[in-house]
């Protein structure tokens, strides 16, 4: 395919390589360690994290890279950056460790806070989302000719409206949200994943919403983002504004909704979530 940007490419090699170099770790009883926040890291996570990091260096250098494997950068830093990679080399590193197949590699190209494009990688099957505002959304599977997806705006006869959830986060904000979805909707059927895999169930028309009122980190969102507006979809704060990534000194997101642009429940969904 004619890919839209110059970068996307190579960008997706990179993802697919970061998840080989992943996987010999995978249901291999591989070693954990935890970060000050006590969130886990393995040495997969290390290994993705410095194959990806060399090959956007050697990509282009002028680019610099904030990596949940590397994000002790100052916020003053931060604040000069023009352009830079997001990237979460393993996400769902708790799945990982499980061994569940529900974790990714994730890489966004951000500007001026704003998600370019992203791409999201699953090692244990090799497919691939990629996309962009303005860019267009598909998605690739190991062998196969990408193929383009799409949110989906309305439901059929008989189709329930989905909602994605987290497998292992949630709050009362979030359930009291999901209460007023199913008396304004009707019965919700709840469709639980792991890691940025939530995105990109909408970014291909399986599910409605993906309201997220509880803790996540930039590089958790940031590629998967990219392929949800690439696919008709948008993500916002819960004022309604778009949802971006500036240099704050935490890089903890604020809460967010995830849902097709056109949805005719947009309204409700922000109303819900205000209150």
């Amino acid at each position: 395919m004619n890919f839209p940007h110059p970068l996307l490419a190579p960008v997706i090699d990179l993802a697919l390589k970061a998840g080989e170099a992943i996987l010999p770790f995978w249901r291999a009883n591989v070693a954990v360690t935890s970060k000050a926040d006590e969130s886990p890291v393995t040495a997969a996570d290390m290994a993705a994290h410095h194959l990806i990091v060399q090959g956007l260096i050697a990509l282009d250098p002028s680019i610099p890279v904030l990596s949940e494997e590397d994000a002790d950068i100052p916020r003053d830093v931060r604040a000069g950056w023009q352009r830079w990679w997001l990237v979460d080399p393993l996400d769902g590193t708790k799945e990982f460790i499980s061994g569940s197949e529900e974790f990714t590699v994730n890489i966004a190209l951000i500007e001026q806070g704003r998600v370019v494009f992203g791409v999201v990688s699953i090692p244990t099957s090799g497919r691939c989302y990629f996309g962009g505002a303005g860019l267009g959304a598909w998605r690739a599977d190991k062998g196969q000719a990408p193929l383009a997806i799409h949110v989906r705006e309305s439901l059929a006869a008989g189709e329930a409206f989905t909602v994605v959830a987290s497998r292992r986060h949630s709050s009362p904000e979030q359930e009291r949200l999901l209460a007023g979805l199913s008396a304004s909707l009707g019965e919700l059927q709840l469709a639980n994943i792991g890691s940025s895999l939530k995105f990109c169930l909408l970014a291909e028309g399986a599910a409605d919403c993906y309201p997220r009122l509880a803790p996540t980190s930039q590089w958790d969102t940031a590629a998967a983002q990219g392929v949800l507006e690439g696919a008709g979809g948008e993500v916002l704060d819960l004022r309604g504004e778009p949802f971006r990534y500036p240099a704050r000194e935490s890089l903890l997101n604020d809460f967010f909704l995830a849902l097709p642009a056109k949805a005719a429940w947009r309204g409700r969904l922000l109303e819900l979530a205000r209150s």
